[in-house]
């Protein structure tokens, strides 16, 4: 804890104003969600289905879009600080989480290259 403090020192106000928005767009869209789905405001069954699709699809949008925030949030904060990023660790770490169908590029590459 003490090392993600230091970390964040110089952009702390960046960082709280991001996660303050992301976490107001959480509420807005629950509160939509509890509004019109839940206490059943509206009696048209057909518009709470489409606002609880709705809800759910902005939800699902809006983790995705914090998950990479706090990435950025991470790596500014990294290089404000002037600390070195490992980048081969890094890409050998997301290589081995994700094995799916990625496939490596090779080494040898060169720009103009296109020889299969």
């Amino acid at each position: 804890m003490k090392k993600s403090k230091t970390l964040i020192k110089g952009k702390m106000g960046v960082a709280v104003a991001f996660f303050i928005l992301l976490y107001t767009c959480f509420v807005g869209i629950d509160l939509v969600f509890e509004y019109i789905v839940v206490l059943e405001n509206v009696p048209d069954i057909a518009i709470r289905i489409v606002v609880g699709i709705l809800s759910f699809l902005f939800l699902f949008k809006l983790i995705l879009i914090a998950l990479v925030v706090q990435t950025v949030v991470y790596f500014v904060c990294k290089s404000y600080h002037h600390q070195t990023i490992d980048k081969s660790a890094l890409a050998d770490h997301l290589e081995a989480v994700y094995l799916g169908e990625y496939v490596p590029l090779r080494k040898d590459v060169q720009l103009g290259d296109t020889h299969a």
